[in-house]
């Protein structure tokens, strides 16, 4: 369902959207019929198709993949970004000014949103997580929120596609054909992935199943394949780590000799380090969560993403505890 954001008041002390509209004014001249490239770097002309921004890097890869060339597809956030408490700029306003379509993941994901469409001009809004059954946060103060990282499931990764199709195909009813199409292809992808995964995770051993990571990002999927999760924060948006907290993570990962522990790309990774090393297990790496790689990484798209993550999800608890060097 599309629906125009950014309606509500903006947060006390934040700069409203017709300070926004001035520095956007300034950064590029107003009347200017040309908008500046993200990737090239300098000035072309408009391309004709109609432009959707997506709020960060993996509903732009899942946006392409049901777009076709149909599309212009961006992403607000580039790769590595932490997309919790991103701070727009009057760039990004300047993209989005002319977007037809903004694409957000929502349940309290992007915290930003409403003030960066408002800014915007109350772009029209897409929010793939319609039509998802959440997961809620079970503790502290995020206790009974909802989780938001449902794009790691696979199978909730589906029903995604069907908003993108169902937003695309209102926005462009020429090519609902087109989308549909596109869509059923994808989602056959991610199901064939969900397989994988299933299969890939199932030959951990039974008491080797606890997942240790930074934030609590893998609820979705731990639920699909039976493992069970422990993390440092419930979501990247906190700025600080209780010593409480650590160190009752601590805790359980001696108590249930968890061989390796793992953080996101997107945060540091000192902390969990720490967890490893006063627990006696080994640091495992790091996944790609909220944001993918550049086009030459590991995760290059949520496909390549999911694979890199349980391939270190299963090299990390399938050895031994031994600290790593």
């Amino acid at each position: 369902m599309l629906r125009n954001g950014g309606r509500g008041l903006l947060k006390r002390g934040l700069p409203s959207a017709a300070v926004w509209v001035g520095l956007l004014c300034i950064t590029v001249a107003c009347s200017s019929p040309t908008r500046l490239s993200p990737s090239s770097g300098g000035w072309r002309s408009q391309d004709s198709r109609p432009k959707v921004l997506t709020t960060f890097t993996i509903l732009a890869d899942m946006a392409r993949n049901v777009a076709g060339e149909r599309l212009q597809v961006e992403s607000i956030t580039k790769p590595g970004a932490e997309i919790h408490g991103y701070e727009f700029t009057p760039s990004d306003i300047e993209r989005a000014a002319g977007a037809d379509l903004i694409v957000e993941n929502g349940l309290g994901l992007e915290l930003w949103a409403r003030r960066f469409t408002q800014a915007a001009g109350d772009v029209p809004t897409v929010t793939l997580t319609d039509g998802v059954e959440p997961m809620l946060i079970g503790e502290d103060a995020y206790a009974g929120k909802p989780n938001p990282h449902a794009w790691m499931s696979p199978q909730a990764a589906q029903i995604y596609v069907d908003r993108l199709v169902e937003a695309f195909s209102a926005l462009d009813p020429q090519g609902a054909k087109e989308y549909e199409a596109n869509g059923k292809a994808y989602k056959a992808q991610l199901q064939q992935l969900d397989a994988e995964l299933r299969d890939s995770l199932q030959a951990l051993p039974p008491g080797q199943r606890l997942l240790v990571t930074c934030e609590g990002a893998f609820s979705y999927l731990a639920r699909d394949y039976g493992l069970e999760e422990a993390y440092l924060w419930p979501v990247n948006a906190e700025s600080q780590i209780s010593p409480r907290r650590m160190g009752r993570l601590i805790e359980r990962v001696k108590r249930d000799r968890v061989p390796a522990v793992f953080c996101e790309t997107t945060v540091s990774d000192k902390a969990q380090r720490e967890v490893a090393r006063a627990a006696g297990a080994r640091f495992g790496g790091s996944f790609y969560v909220d944001s993918l790689s550049d086009s030459n990484g590991p995760a290059a798209t949520l496909l390549d993403l999911q694979r890199h993550n349980v391939k270190l999800i299963r090299a990390g608890l399938s050895s031994s505890a031994d600290p790593m060097p």
